[in-house]
């Protein structure tokens, strides 16, 4: 039987940690400016063309707003480590609140109670963020495993998680705009709601083995997820 492989967690030095926080607050600004932006064009498109997919995809901008904001508030105090498991909990409402509103408009949308019609504004809209979430949650995700907080990866899955559904949504509008396939968004849109209650789970019970400590883990622990103790 071959030993657990295990592998050794270091805490940054002052300096870089320094630099990381502030690079995290830096991300938070981004998120949060760009979804305010995202969220009344998405909320304003949708209602001109009827489409629940946009007005959902503009109210998930909101949703990550306040998932953001959590973060901004953590470190907002000089011994953020202490709020994590609040700014966790925050987020993780945030994915249950999402995936709970994506999936009541996306069985509604599907109950054939709203047809959307097209739209140039949302198909650009789209794929504008399919290009600049990536890029961002990426970001996100290393800043946050390098300084060891649950909570800005939590965040980095909640800005991926809108890159999903901004691919869902362009998907949507494009079949129904070149085929009139108004069914294609809202049951694809039911595998992000998903998704976002997996990601809520987790973030609700703070796995992740992100920890800002010297420590020797098991790489193969139940607690340890995403390939973070590797």
């Amino acid at each position: 039987m071959s030993p657990p492989r295990i592998s050794l967690t270091v805490a940054p030095p002052p300096v870089r940690r320094a630099v990381l926080i502030r690079r995290v607050r830096l991300f938070v600004a981004a998120t949060i400016t760009y979804n305010l932006i995202e969220a009344a064009v998405a909320i304003g498109a949708g209602t001109i063309a009827s489409s629940t997919a946009l007005i959902g995809f503009g109210l998930d901008s909101v949703i990550e707003v306040a998932s953001a904001a959590a973060v901004a508030w953590q470190f907002s105090s000089p011994n953020h480590e202490r709020r994590e498991r609040t700014a966790l909990r925050v987020i993780a409402i945030s994915f249950f609140a999402l995936a709970g509103y994506v999936s009541v408009e996306s069985v509604r949308a599907l109950l054939g109670t709203d047809r959307p019609e097209h739209s140039t504004i949302g198909l650009l809209l789209a794929a504008v963020s399919l290009a600049v979430m990536p890029i961002l949650s990426a970001a996100q995700r290393r800043t946050g495993r390098e300084l060891g907080s649950a909570s800005a990866v939590a965040d980095s899955k909640q800005t991926l998680l809108c890159t999903y559904l901004s691919a869902v949504v362009l998907v949507g509008l494009a079949l129904n705009s070149l085929f009139g396939w108004w069914w294609a968004d809202p049951a694809a849109a039911l595998t992000i709601a998903a998704v976002a209650v997996k990601e809520g789970r987790e973030a609700w019970r703070g796995d992740t083995c992100c920890t800002p400590t010297t420590v020797v883990r098991d790489s193969t622990a139940p607690g340890c997820v995403d390939g973070c103790c590797t």
